[in-house]
């Protein structure tokens, strides 16, 4: 005959955590509810935003770039389109950031709430995650720097971008101007071939440079409760 486990109350205690949310007598689960539902939104309301800014990015140099070759025209234009590109990076790294305060609360609720009142024998809910999200909403600050924000956003959409560019600017510069060296033909008015080349070559090292990660939210897009406050400024 087996032998009968013991019970153990904390241990039921414990699988229990989660199914306070769908007590009737608590009005839990219907406060959760409309809470997660409003940040939601917001986290949708905010990527939107970040979208239309890269949207506007893609077709701002894209259309710099195709008037450079539409006819004979610098190709001063399309280090124009670089620096444009630069300033829709600057704007939405820092829409980003904003957009990540929104999405990390979705995922706090989602990790600490959420899973656990659908398996509760899963994992122990912790209270720290309640304290954590009380004080953020007491105090809501942005819980990526902005070099984090910067970093993440210049891997997943500007990086290419402007590599595409920068083929389009050697491009430029060889077919234009073929009786010319390379260098020769990348000269501008009062600036030397050699400057050109090494301020562009310079600028990609730096892309490359900001593009390493620092941490692992920076790595990805979906986030993790745990890591909610790398890199606050």
């Amino acid at each position: 005959m087996a032998e009968e486990s013991e019970f153990d109350p904390e241990e039921a205690e414990q699988k229990e955590i989660g199914r306070e949310m769908v007590d009737d007598s608590t009005g839990l689960g219907s406060v959760a509810a409309h809470l997660y539902r409003g940040e939601m939104e917001r986290t949708v309301e905010w990527r939107s935003r970040l979208d239309t800014t890269t949207n506007w990015a893609v077709t701002v140099t894209s259309a710099i770039v195709a008037y450079a070759f539409s006819g004979e025209v610098s190709h001063a234009v399309i280090l124009a389109g670089l620096m444009m590109g630069t300033v829709f990076l600057f704007i939405e790294a820092r829409r980003f950031r904003d957009y990540d305060i929104w999405r990390s609360r979705v995922r706090v609720l989602q990790e600490n709430l959420f899973a656990n009142a659908l398996d509760p024998s899963k994992g122990i809910e912790q209270d720290a995650w309640r304290a954590e999200l009380s004080a953020d909403y007491r105090d809501p600050a942005p819980k990526l720097g902005y070099r984090a924000a910067f970093s993440h956003r210049l891997r997943r959409v500007y990086l290419p971008l402007m590599s595409a560019v920068l083929l389009g600017w050697v491009f430029h510069v060889w077919a234009f101007n073929p009786d010319d060296s390379f260098l020769e033909a990348a000269a501008l008015p009062g600036i030397d071939g050699r400057i050109v080349v090494g301020a562009v070559a310079a600028y990609f090292v730096a892309l490359l440079v900001l593009a390493v990660p620092h941490s692992s939210k920076e790595r990805g897009e979906s986030g993790s409760a745990e890591h909610a406050d790398i890199d606050a400024e």
